[in-house]
């Protein structure tokens, strides 16, 4: 996933990142990075996008030295119902800093792809913007399989910060917005990371305030375990 969005899925506790990679010999500098990974349960924007049941997970991104970047993501899915199958993203953009003041910025488009699954697939517009540990995103649907989704507005502010070298605390704060009906929702995460020489893990709390209807657990908290390995 992006730069912006590794950051997003992190306090998610979504397994993905870009933190290394092989250099390619080539005119101009550039890196290709992949990742796998394993979560407990696979949460995005505060909801779970398998049943509260485990999902495997991986990617391949390139970037290159001009902050162009661009990659691919995919997930296994279970939106209960029998909804089962897996997600795959494409997505690419640019990202970089804002000359010495210490912002960096990222912008770019992503789709999010359900082969398995009728009338799932999106498209989003993201912008974000970071600085000493801070972050702000708005992510905007340009396309969808059903109209109820489109123009959907999703923001996020999150903090994080080093307690040790290599273990990280950090929290988030989103809400979404949907262009039609009332659907709209905020969702937080307080989670740490963990950086180790066999890849990272991540342990998280999620929440979200969905006025969920008698029976359904949608609102419950959330507590999960993830582990992402790059190369």
């Amino acid at each position: 996933m992006s730069k912006a969005l590794t950051q997003t899925a992190l306090t998610a506790a979504v397994t993905t990142a870009l933190l290394a990679g092989a250099a390619i010999t080539s005119t101009a500098s550039a890196e290709v990075s992949a990742n796998i990974g394993f979560t407990s349960n696979y949460m995005f924007r505060g909801i779970t996008q398998t049943d509260d049941q485990a999902a495997v997970q991986g990617g391949l991104d390139y970037e290159h030295e001009g902050g162009f970047y661009a990659g691919t993501w995919a997930s296994n899915v279970d939106f209960g119902g029998g909804d089962t199958g897996y997600e795959i993203d494409g997505y690419f953009g640019v990202a970089g800093g804002i000359g010495d003041s210490g912002v960096g910025f990222d912008v770019g488009y992503i789709y999010y792809a359900y082969p398995t699954l009728d009338d799932a697939d999106l498209g989003e517009l993201y912008g974000a913007l970071d600085f000493m540990g801070f972050y702000g995103m708005v992510n905007f649907v340009t396309n969808a399989d059903t109209s109820e989704l489109e123009d959907t507005l999703s923001y996020e502010l999150g903090y994080a910060f080093d307690i040790m070298s290599d273990t990280s605390l950090g929290a988030t704060v989103g809400y979404v917005d949907p262009d039609e009906g009332d659907g709209d929702y905020t969702w937080w995460s307080l989670y740490a990371t963990k950086v180790t020489d066999l890849g990272d893990f991540t342990f998280a709390y999620t929440q979200n305030d969905i006025d969920a209807p008698q029976g359904s657990n949608i609102d419950d908290p959330r507590v999960n375990v993830s582990y992402v390995m790059s190369f």
